[in-house]
């Protein structure tokens, strides 16, 4: 039987995420999920994809902080949640939704990344919705680069990592859900599925781009696994690799939740 064997939430869009063991849903998705995001001057999001030395940017949680550390900078506490702040529009691929800057974590993520930047916090007024073509209209999302969650198995990963030279791990994909005891690429037919006692949506599988070539210890970038996804895993142009999910309500997954595909 297939169950749920790792559990990650991402503090910061595009940040290293954090390892846990049962996490409430909430509303937009795992409670903490990329509340924060970093933006530029324009107030449009940065990722991996034009700044790699961000995946080296580390996050802890605690009951109401989140602890950052990056090499060269002293650490930063941050409040979970911001209540108050300069408000901005700011904007994940073609959605504008609002901003709360924080001003010290601006400087910080300034002063490391050597550019000018802003971090800013998604407040509760913000109300994003997920693609309108394939989610029901109350489904809002984070600042996630499209749904709420993620989910990828062990056994795709190690199908993938049997076909490269140098094993990756499951951090490089950066899921939310991961499963043991599936088959490989079990999560493609996640149309309808139970984890737990919270029924899930899978809209589509997840496109992968060149974050996932990023060595997360370094920010140095190569080919793989891209290129040898694109030998098996391509359509439309495409490299596909794990499903997105939308939950159908709140509730809590724990490491261990059964897996059940819903017909």
């Amino acid at each position: 039987m297939a169950a749920i064997s790792a559990l990650y939430v991402y503090p910061i869009k595009s940040c290293r995420g954090v390892r846990v063991d049962d996490w409430p849903v909430v509303e937009r998705g795992f409670a903490a999920d990329r509340r924060w995001m970093i933006v530029n001057s324009a107030g449009v999001f940065v990722t991996q994809r034009e700044l790699p030395q961000l995946c080296r940017v580390g996050t802890r949680l605690h009951s109401d902080t989140i602890e950052l550390t990056a090499p060269g900078n002293v650490p930063l506490s941050l409040p979970l949640t911001l209540e108050q702040g300069l408000s901005r529009t700011v904007r994940v691929w073609q959605d504008d939704t609002l901003g709360l800057v924080h001003a010290e974590g601006s400087a910080w993520f300034s002063r490391y990344l050597g550019a000018p930047l802003e971090l800013v916090y998604m407040p509760d007024s913000a109300r994003r919705a997920v693609n309108p073509e394939r989610a029901r209209p109350s489904d809002v999302v984070s600042f996630a680069d499209g749904y709420p969650f993620l989910i990828l198995s062990e056994a795709s990963l190690a199908d993938l990592n049997a076909r490269l030279q140098h094993p990756i791990a499951m951090e490089r994909f950066r899921p939310n859900i991961v499963v043991s005891g599936s088959e490989p690429y079990a999560e493609d037919g996640y149309q309808r599925v139970r984890l737990g006692e919270i029924s899930f949506r899978g809209p589509k599988r997840c496109e992968r781009c060149v974050i996932t070539t990023l060595d997360p210890e370094t920010g140095e970038s190569g080919t793989e696994p891209l290129r040898t996804l694109a030998r098996y895993r391509l359509a439309e142009q495409k490299v596909w690799f794990g499903m997105n999910l939308i939950h159908d309500q709140p509730g809590r997954l724990r490491v261990g939740d059964m897996v059940t595909k819903i017909s």
